[in-house]
């Protein structure tokens, strides 16, 4: 039976509604080798993280993929105490984000290792946390995908052969997409299990409509920026049209607690696609049942695992 992994253990399809795709909690954008990467109380977080949880859960959500992975400051100990805390499902991921935030080790180890790696953690758990990661994440540069990179990106395709778990990548251009999208096809993984993050970056829509056409997921993830929901709703009116309504994925990129940041920053609210922007979805044409698609049924989809 398909589920989704959480903090929180294991959830049905009829146990959630809205699931946002591309959120976070905590997240340190410094390279690993900065002073105090990654550092900061967990009270200090949960001070900070559990009332924007709860404004979400009043919002109408009700679980949200933690896209911090390792890189960019993933503390599962962290997630899990803030997810308890306030009773709010997280996904947490395994997989590591691009250069130059790859640590040594990763740059070291063959690929078999890192699927070894990938594998614990999304069939046991991620760092003695008892979280088990829910999808793996990974990254690619602008300027093409590196050696390194491209190990990781093979070592997740044999990951999702063993386990069916989706991959996201954090990637803004389509190009870059086309190349991680042969890795795959080459390994015997459908472009179904791939996630393009950030898809909304690439200035030519041709290639989101490419790689939709390749079966990946589009994701749409910078929603409630500034001046912009003229151009999410134009972008998903044409992925409807162009018949790619269960390949479609929207979301924030918000929140978060920075520990490089004094206090850990001003978080920005889970609550703009629900509370704003669905209404002006509503007002453009779309239906109920194709606003639940998009934002309950497709996200389900997209992460849920049978094994």
């Amino acid at each position: 039976m398909p589920h989704l992994i959480t903090t929180l253990g294991s959830l049905s399809q009829q146990s959630v509604e809205v699931i946002l795709p591309h959120e976070h909690v905590f997240v340190d954008l410094r390279t690993w080798d900065q002073p105090g990467y990654a550092q900061a109380k967990v009270e200090d977080v949960k001070a900070l993280m559990c009332a924007e949880l709860e404004k979400a859960h009043d919002a109408g959500v009700s679980a949200l993929v933690e896209c911090s992975t390792l890189g960019v400051g993933r503390r599962v100990d962290i997630l899990k105490a803030v997810s308890e805390a306030v009773h709010f499902p997280l996904i947490v991921p395994t997989g590591v984000y691009r250069e130059p935030w790859i640590p040594p080790w990763v740059h070291d180890a063959t690929e078999a290792a890192l699927e070894g790696w990938m594998l614990r953690e999304l069939q046991e758990e991620i760092e003695n946390s008892g979280v088990q990661a829910g999808f793996i994440k990974l990254s690619a540069g602008d300027d093409g995908i590196t050696a390194t990179e491209s190990k990781v990106l093979r070592a997740a395709c044999q990951a999702v052969r063993e386990t069916g778990a989706v991959i996201g990548s954090h990637t803004i251009r389509g190009r870059v997409v086309r190349d991680q999208l042969d890795i795959l096809e080459q390994a015997g993984v459908y472009g179904g299990r791939f996630i393009w993050i950030h898809a909304q970056a690439e200035p030519d829509f041709a290639l989101n409509l490419e790689m939709a056409q390749r079966g990946a997921w589009i994701e749409y993830d910078g929603i409630g920026s500034p001046h912009s929901d003229a151009m999410y709703v134009d972008r998903i009116l044409r992925m409807l049209d162009a018949g790619f309504a269960g390949q479609l994925l929207l979301s924030h990129d918000r929140g978060w607690y920075d520990p490089a940041q004094p206090g850990g920053g001003t978080p920005q609210p889970f609550t703009y696609l629900t509370q704003t922007f669905l209404p002006q979805l509503r007002t453009a044409g779309l239906s109920e049942d194709m606003i639940r698609r998009l934002t309950v049924a497709n996200p389900f989809r997209a992460f849920a695992r049978d094994k």
